[in-house]
């Protein structure tokens, strides 16, 4: 029996409308778990089709119930990739008649007053203005129809703190809108099931996992010490692949690279520092085939659509098999096609490095993402979140909620030692049992909501053009 076969009727026909002539393996599997309203990890490459894989039972879902306020969440890490998912998604709300949002530190006034005076049914955020809902009345009442929530790349978030911190928020809206389907879209991981946990806690939960070794070609190439040398042996490489991804491990690196071939005049940089609007720039002409190279790093590696790749060049080891996965799966983005991939390496050392990781890529031998367990800054942020919340919660609350998920499962004591030093730092007030808010727990979160640490930046402005070009 098809997996779609059950859907409601306005889905099948955008499903026709949309081409579909096959579903891909992973949807064949996850759909009719989504469907079921399991908790789900969906692990596959990029191009494979998780997002459908998720969304499509959750929109047929969504057309059913009709509550008013946020119905489902969709969190990824990065406020760009927010912004692609609010592009992909926005033709099958419109032909849904379900009504979608981005909110994040971009988000203009006018749009977050439009969103509380009338919230959309999918709310596309980030794990930093999830924390942010909480804070408001409004917001926080429209949080209470949420009945799905979907974390894309959610390896990227898992281990580190951020992740930690979006575990912890994901228990806190179940006091408010009660349980709710979890699902996870990950790129191949070395332990799903750790992954699972990580999401769900101690709830049940399914693996769908996709393998990604048939569909990478990679091959490790020298071009000598020379950094000149590497350029020109990148610039051939563009000229014989056309559109071509180039990775490096550094934004310093990606300036001096960039440099060398800005004589090309087809090749663009795009990296963290960069304006929003310069990165936007260089993404879509390289999607209408203005440009045939895009210089990046990290800042590329997640599924931010760009259009066809056709080969992606690792400049110097990945460092990580898991990574190097990632960043070759760009090319060939479609079903069934080969991503396409090199690791240039830059010295003998490096060579050998990349050797191993480009073979135990092709194997399938990825690393394991580790949860941090227990880290006290992230309990301290949340402890201080909650008392400003509710303005007085009893420990035991907070224990039950932070041992609920699986960084914290086990942290009483923890919890009895930081509420200690916070109390003493008059970021919260104990009152026996009871933790309650200060004035000065309300400031330190007004700057401490998200855990990425802080930089000092410096605003680069560019007088000829009369804008800002990198910070």
């Amino acid at each position: 029996m098809s997996p779609i076969r059950n859907l409601d009727e306005r889905i099948l026909a955008c499903i026709r409308s949309r081409g579909f002539e096959e579903l891909s393996e992973i949807q064949n599997r996850a759909i009719p778990l989504v469907a079921s309203g399991r908790n789900l990890i969906l692990i596959a490459p990029t191009g494979t089709g998780k997002t459908e894989s998720a969304m499509i039972p959750v929109f047929d879902q969504m057309l059913k119930e009709r509550t008013g306020g946020f119905t489902t969440l969709y969190i990824t890490p990065l406020r760009s990739l927010n912004r692609d998912m609010l592009q992909r998604l926005s033709w099958w709300c419109g032909e849904l008649g379900i009504s979608v949002g981005v909110r994040h530190g971009d988000t203009k006034n006018a749009e977050r007053r439009k969103q509380a005076l009338s919230p959309p049914d999918l709310l596309i955020t980030t794990p930093e203005t999830l924390q942010a809902l909480f804070m408001g009345k409004v917001l926080r009442k429209h949080l209470k129809n949420v009945r799905h929530v979907v974390i894309d790349e959610i390896h990227e978030l898992a281990g580190s703190k951020r992740g930690s911190q979006l575990s912890i928020a994901l228990e806190r809206l179940v006091a408010h809108a009660g349980e709710f389907q979890r699902i996870g879209l990950s790129a191949t991981v070395g332990n799903p099931d750790e992954m699972g946990r990580f999401l769900c806690g101690k709830r049940d939960f399914s693996v769908v996992e996709v393998p990604v070794t048939k569909r990478l070609q990679i091959t490790v190439e020298c071009a000598g010490d020379s950094f000149e040398r590497q350029a020109e042996w990148v610039s051939d490489t563009i000229d014989r692949f056309g559109s071509t991804l180039i990775f490096v491990n550094t934004r310093v690196t990606a300036e001096a690279l960039g440099h060398q071939l800005f004589s090309r005049g087809d090749v663009e940089v795009h990296h963290g520092s960069l304006s929003r609007e310069i990165r936007i720039d260089a993404e879509e002409r390289f999607k209408a085939g203005a440009i045939k190279g895009l210089i990046c790093t990290s800042s590329m590696e997640l599924g931010i659509d760009i259009g066809h790749i056709e080969h992606v060049i690792q400049f110097g080891s990945p460092r990580e098999v898991s990574r190097l996965v990632q960043r070759i799966g760009r090319a060939g983005h479609q079903l069934h096609a080969v991503s396409r991939g090199t690791i240039l390496a830059l010295g003998f050392d490096d060579l050998l490095e990349s050797l191993v990781i480009a073979r135990r890529a092709k194997a399938g031998e990825v690393e394991d993402v580790i949860p941090p367990r227990n880290p006290a800054d992230v309990l301290a942020n949340q402890v201080a979140a909650l008392a400003v919340e509710y303005g007085h919660i009893p420990k035991e609350a907070v224990t039950a909620i932070l041992e609920r998920t699986y960084p914290f499962s086990s942290c009483r004591e923890l919890l009895d030692e930081v509420c200690a030093q916070m109390a003493e730092h008059r970021l919260i007030r104990l009152e026996g049992d009871t933790i309650c808010t200060t004035m000065r727990a309300r400031r330190y979160l007004a700057g401490n909501l998200s855990m990425i640490h802080d930089e000092k930046k410096v605003h680069v402005f560019d007088m000829v053009s009369r804008r800002t070009v990198a910070t």
